[in-house]
């Protein structure tokens, strides 16, 4: 017998009959298995479940945290300054460091979960003939060779080929894509090379039966079903980096070799130059070390990017994972599914033919209806659903409608006759009202109904019907043809129900685009980013959803057509190709490769169990909140918690401002630190003292800087940043131009201190107040610098100086913070401070204001500058 856990090289069980599929696995399909034996074949072949991916605990992580070579050196510090300098400083740096540890590791535990929630199957329980008696049992006590009892509303447990089946059909959009049911067949036997999607004699586990009933056989449990090859591959992809994480790595690295090169160059230095006392000079260094090692980056990083999140979720996008909210701002391309995202995943009655008919094929429609409606929420296949909505919106009372044509006998839908007819009670006599594909209709109708009455069908109208059937085909719709008659009182044999009807017409249903979707679409072809549509559904569909919200220019590929493509025709396709129909989840993963490849940053939208694997190996997956599946919730980045494509437009908005302020407050950052530097080596080249004490350059570190950056995050955005098409994903986080802001920022940050410091160290009168103006003009100078960093291109006064009102309340903190660390014993003691005079104090403003708003007075010449460079002559 063929084991369990087959893979998709196993037997396919689609291309034999039920009977041969029964005897290959030994089971009984009138009694099921035995207990005994269903229990041998569970201790052989394990649980009905998906592999669960261990994840390292806390503790685990956090002493892998603490080996990085990063936090070591910081380590290493802090045990020197514990040996050299006070006990109160030392236990500063530790609590820094194991506070930085501490909230990393918090981060990275809520990762990579995709896996955890696809082994739970929604179904706690599935029924099963077992002792040739029906029970429910555990799903994960489901093994092969159970024969399972389908039934509408239940969720299959396991991947099985039918054995009967009664005009059983199931919903596989969330596993295929597809949005209209699949109606299954147990007498089918299909070619080896049938697709997934139109295999009928199978049914897959995690999908749903909407309509019908049968038994099945089941083919493969856990991770050897359809469901768990798809976690597979979600299990195997690797998470991109984002370019953020890349430009850190790069800057941290250098970052380390500066901070251990002027932590031992200062002291050494010093001692060369006999500029001072040895163990204050080491102490000094130690200090510019923790200053210049980025220990901070990761926290200012991921306060920035907390505080975006908090601000997207505002917008009901929430963000699972912190490092999407920078790719955002990246993005290039969309690609998206169709069925829940771009439309509603609903079926609605949308085109009749003869318009005139409608009232008719409505009320047929009503008759010839197995579903049931409470309010707008219907229960039975979607589209009979769909005709009921119809019905009743076109004014039928649909209840009052059924209970004065109680049915009397029905003919099922198959498929061999691809229709269904009942016959309801009528005035005194019987009424048929049928339904079905409109070619199997013609052949039982003799009439047509017209405006001016039942007319006898000729070729000429069978022709016409077929053409129309086809031009509503051809654009997306599902058709449906209606026919009735009516006759007398009494037992209608059967081959008398559908024979002599009366053609009605046809009505064309469709799921349909969200109302919001073709304004999104417009707005992300604004922006620079482009969509792109890729669907397990009919060709046909896609093309008419895509024509009809905007998207692409008409051309499609189909999943077969990208078989037969190498990966490097492939990434040349998708470059113009925006509409992909019949894939599957190998196909999905394929393109989204392919687009990354060629450069694209892609966000990849979607619901269902088939989105889960692109999902994960996109830039930043972003799956549906409401109508998506746990598997496409947990594998994505974000989640849309109110279904709506427009969200994810506002979050690519959202995400783009979020990286610009990210970029400003890098900036602002290391534009300190280089400042910070600098005026630390100075005076050891000119012998003379340091000007910040060592617990100034930690306090000033701490409280300063950190809180300074926290507060770009609230900064608006420039007025023409949304016009810009999406920032290059291959171009350096800190460009040329962003080094370049660094260095010549800290440059009037540098001077505005070490000339405050200088003038006052110079006079014998004022040199104990050396080292305090020059701690109140870092503090006021850096504060300014921030105002003035808060833009790139728009001055201070367009965006109003109150506009970012959390730096403002930081500027004011920090402006009282150096009043009171210069007038209150205690701070002067903790902190090596002393009291001022006013001309001190004028002298730190003035050169704080000096060294920072030349920034502004730039910004305010750059558009003429720009202005007469255009209009100079070649």
């Amino acid at each position: 017998m063929p084991t369990a856990n087959i893979g998709v090289s196993g037997p396919a069980w689609h291309v034999g009959t039920a009977a041969q599929v029964v005897s290959d696995l030994r089971t009984d399909p009138k009694n099921g298995l035995a207990t005994r034996d269903a229990s041998a074949r569970f201790a052989r072949d394990g649980p009905n479940r998906l592999r669960k991916v261990e994840h390292e605990g806390f503790w685990g992580e956090y002493l892998e945290e603490l080996r990085e070579p990063m936090i070591l050196l910081l380590l290493v510090t802090g045990v020197l300054y514990s040996i050299l300098g006070t006990l109160e400083d030392a236990v500063t740096i530790f609590a820094i460091i194991f506070t930085l540890v501490t909230f990393e590791v918090l981060n990275d535990q809520r990762a990579s979960r995709a896996i955890d929630a696809l082994r739970k199957l929604a179904e706690p329980t599935a029924a099963v003939l077992r002792d040739g008696k029906r029970q429910e049992v555990p799903v994960e006590d489901v093994v092969p060779g159970d024969v399972l009892v389908l039934e509408a509303g239940r969720r299959v447990a396991a991947d099985a080929r039918l054995v009967e089946s009664d005009r059983l059909a199931a919903s596989e959009a969330s596993l295929t894509g597809e949005s209209v049911p699949v109606e299954k067949d147990s007498d089918a036997v299909l070619a080896p090379g049938t697709p997934l999607a139109e295999r009928r004699n199978l049914v897959f586990a995690g999908t749903n039966v909407v309509r019908g009933r049968g038994t099945a056989v089941v083919t493969a449990t856990g991770m050897a079903t359809e469901l768990g090859r798809i976690a597979a591959m979600a299990q195997e992809v690797e998470e991109p980096k984002t370019p953020l994480q890349a430009a850190m790595t790069d800057l941290t690295k250098y970052l380390v070799v500066v901070a251990v090169g002027f932590s031992v160059l200062v002291p050494f230095l010093g001692w060369l130059l006999a500029r001072g006392d040895p163990k204050t000079m080491v102490l000094t260094g130690l200090s510019l070390a923790f200053v210049t090692i980025p220990e901070e980056l990761p926290i200012l990083i991921t306060m920035v990017l907390a505080l975006g999140a908090y601000r997207l979720s505002r917008r009901h996008a929430i963000v699972k994972r912190l490092r999407a909210v920078e790719t955002l701002g990246g993005v290039t391309v969309i690609a998206t599914d169709k069925t829940g995202t771009l439309t509603e995943n609903r079926m609605e009655a949308s085109r009749y033919f003869p318009e005139q008919a409608k009232a008719a094929l409505l009320e047929a429609g009503a008759l010839a209806n197995d579903a049931s409606l409470e309010g707008d929420a219907g229960l039975g296949d979607p589209l009979e659903v769909a005709l009921l909505r119809a019905a009743a919106a076109a004014g039928i009372d649909v209840p009052a409608l059924r209970a004065a044509h109680p049915v009397r006998d029905e003919l099922s839908f198959d498929n061999a006759r691809a229709r269904m007819s009942v016959v309801v009670a009528d005035d005194g006599g019987v009424r048929v009202a049928a339904k079905g594909a409109p070619e199997s209709l013609l052949a039982a109708c003799t009439r047509r109904w017209t405006v001016g009455g039942v007319k006898p069908l000729t070729d000429a109208d069978r022709l016409l019907i077929l053409a129309s059937a086809a031009a509503l085909a051809a654009s997306g719709q599902r058709v449906l043809g209606f026919a009735e008659k009516r006759a007398p009182a009494g037992p209608l044999p059967e081959l008398q129900v559908e024979s002599d009807l009366t053609f009605l017409g046809l009505v064309g249903l469709a799921d349909p685009p969200r109302p919001e979707a073709r304004a999104s679409i417009d707005a992300c072809r604004a922006a620079g980013v482009r969509a792109v549509m890729v669907t397990g559904d009919h060709p046909l569909t896609a093309r008419s959803i895509a024509a009809e919200i905007g998207l692409g220019d008409g051309r499609g590929m189909t999943g077969p057509e990208l078989d037969a493509l190498s990966d490097p025709q492939l990434q040349e396709a998708v470059r113009s190709v925006s509409v992909f129909a019949r894939t599957t989840p190998e196909h999905k993963l394929r393109i989204v490769r392919a687009l990354r490849q060629g450069g694209a940053r892609v966000a990849v939208t979607g619901d269902g169990i088939n989105d889960a694997p692109a999902l994960a190996a996109a830039d930043i997956g972003v799956a549906m909140g409401e109508t998506g599946t746990d598997v496409a919730r947990e594998a994505a980045d974000l989640v849309l918690a109110d279904d709506n494509f427009a969200t994810i437009v506002e979050a690519v908005r959202e995400g783009r401002v979020l990286f610009a302020n990210l970029r400003k407050a890098v900036r602002y950052y290391l534009a300190c630190k280089v400042a910070v530097v600098a005026i630390t080596l100075l005076p050891v080249l000119l012998g003379v003292p340091i000007p910040l004490a060592p617990i100034q350059l930690i306090v000033l570190e701490l409280f300063m800087d950190l809180a300074a950056s926290a507060t770009f995050v609230a900064e608006p955005p420039e007025s023409d940043l949304l016009r810009e098409p999406p920032r290059d994903p291959r171009a350096a986080f800190m460009d040329r131009p962003m080094v370049a802001s660094i260095f010549v920022s800290a440059a009037g940050l540098f001077l505005a201190v070490s000339a405050a410091y200088l003038w006052t160290y110079a006079s014998p009168a004022t040199r104990p107040m050396a080292t305090t103006v020059a701690f109140v003009t870092w503090l006021m100078g850096h504060v300014f610098l921030a105002l003035n960093l808060r833009s790139e291109r728009e001055p201070l006064a367009r965006l109003g100086p109150l506009s970012n009102r959390l730096m403002v309340v930081w500027g004011a903190a920090a402006f009282l913070f150096a009043a009171v660390a210069s007038m209150t014993p205690v701070l002067q003691t903790a902190l090596r401070t002393t009291s001022l005079g006013a001309p001190q104090w004028a002298l730190a403003f003035g050169l704080a204001v000096l060294g920072t708003f030349w920034i502004e007075v730039r910004k305010w010449l750059a558009p003429a500058w720009r202005r007469a460079a255009s209009t100079s002559p070649a």
